[in-house]
């Protein structure tokens, strides 16, 4: 009791109560100050929108992020052939009239924009088959032309895989929708031939042209060919090789032609 006593008269002088008092107001302004630079720091209570990026090019927008204290990165690049080089097709955050949500100024915008060329790794072709080869390439979004060479141990097989003139060797990386050269050998196994005229012709009566000339052989591709009735209605647009008047090809050709439902001559 007596040490409860003793304690009780000591809070009481003037001298606890007055460092008692320092230290509160001390503690009172520290706490004031840090809530008035956080919410400066942290611009508490700014509200600003986020404009609408999509589809906009990237070259377009610093003036309109600038006029809201806006910034932005490009976080990727995605291959779209079919958009403009840079338009924007990702932005995080999302525009604020689709997802209701506002930020504070000198905020990053991320941004993911198109590119309309990618890299693909060339596929080894050598000794494979034409139609195999042709499939390949197609798969990895490659183009292709075809010239033969007389062979007598490789008839039908790719002897070398070119591009821009020169051998391209597995795994070396090119743009998608570079033209690759595809050297196949050939029997000659009898007397050259005229490959006939296929344009706007239907995918069946240029089959029957082609295989009218016992010697060559056919293959038809029509990509946008969904069903039977489009492979009805589908008509020739590209051949391969193509036909020029007076120019034989060497027996046993394969003619390969590139059809399309929507053909308009």
């Amino acid at each position: 009791m007596e040490l409860l006593k003793k304690i009780k008269e000591f809070v009481f002088t003037k001298h606890f109560l007055k460092h008692f008092g320092i230290i509160i107001l001390t503690y009172l302004v520290v706490v004031s100050f840090v809530i008035i630079y956080l919410d400066g720091y942290t611009n508490h209570g700014q509200k600003i929108k986020v404009p609408n990026l999509i589809g906009k090019n990237i070259h377009s927008i610093k003036s309109l992020l600038e006029e809201n204290d806006l910034q932005y990165e490009v976080i990727e690049s995605k291959y779209d052939p079919k958009k403009p080089e840079g338009t924007i097709i990702e932005q995080d955050p999302i525009a604020t009239v689709l997802s209701n949500v506002f930020v504070k100024e000198e905020r990053i915008i991320r941004l993911r924009i198109s590119k309309r060329t990618d890299l693909v790794e060339m596929p080894s072709l050598i000794n494979k088959s034409e139609r195999f080869a042709l499939q390949v390439l197609k798969n990895r979004g490659l183009k292709y032309k075809i010239e033969y060479k007389t062979s007598s141990e490789a008839n039908g097989a790719i002897l070398q895989q070119k591009y821009k003139g020169k051998i391209i060797k597995e795994g070396e990386k090119i743009q998608i929708g570079s033209v690759i050269v595809l050297i196949i050998g050939r029997n000659e196994g009898g007397e050259p031939v005229q490959i006939p005229n296929l344009f706007g012709l239907s995918m069946f009566s240029a089959k029957d042209s082609v295989l009218a000339v016992r010697s060559l052989s056919f293959i038809s591709v029509c990509p946008d060919c969904l069903n039977y009735e489009d492979s009805l209605k589908a008509k020739v647009e590209i051949q391969t090789p193509e036909y020029i008047e007076g120019v034989l090809s060497p027996f046993g050709t394969t003619v390969t032609v590139f059809a399309s439902p929507n053909f308009n001559k």
